[in-house]
């Protein structure tokens, strides 16, 4: 079963500030990763503590996508924010953001 990709219009955003090699790397490891058992964790996908911005991560390179996984009404696979890795420290719209 296929999952639809949507995006916020938060993470369209995110993803549109994004330099066009960005934004194909997302483009191309959401249709590899995601759209088929999303919620399968595996090195570069995992699940996250509960928290206020998504449910798992997608690492991809130095870019972090924050996703949930809605299965009903349809399978869809929401993202929620894009984010960019610095050292130890993940930037979403240029602000850094503390998921721990």
């Amino acid at each position: 079963m296929a999952y639809r990709i949507e995006f916020t219009p938060e993470a369209l955003g995110h993803f549109a500030a994004l330099d066009a090699r960005q934004r194909a790397i997302v483009r191309d490891a959401l249709q590899a990763q995601l759209l088929h058992q999303p919620i399968l964790e595996t090195r570069h996908r995992s699940r996250l503590r509960p928290n206020t911005l998504a449910g798992y991560r997608l690492r991809v390179r130095d870019l972090r996508v924050y996703y949930d996984v809605v299965a009903e009404p349809e399978a869809l696979v929401l993202v929620q924010a894009i984010g960019i890795k610095v050292r130890n420290r993940v930037m979403i719209a240029g602000e850094e953001i503390d998921l721990t």
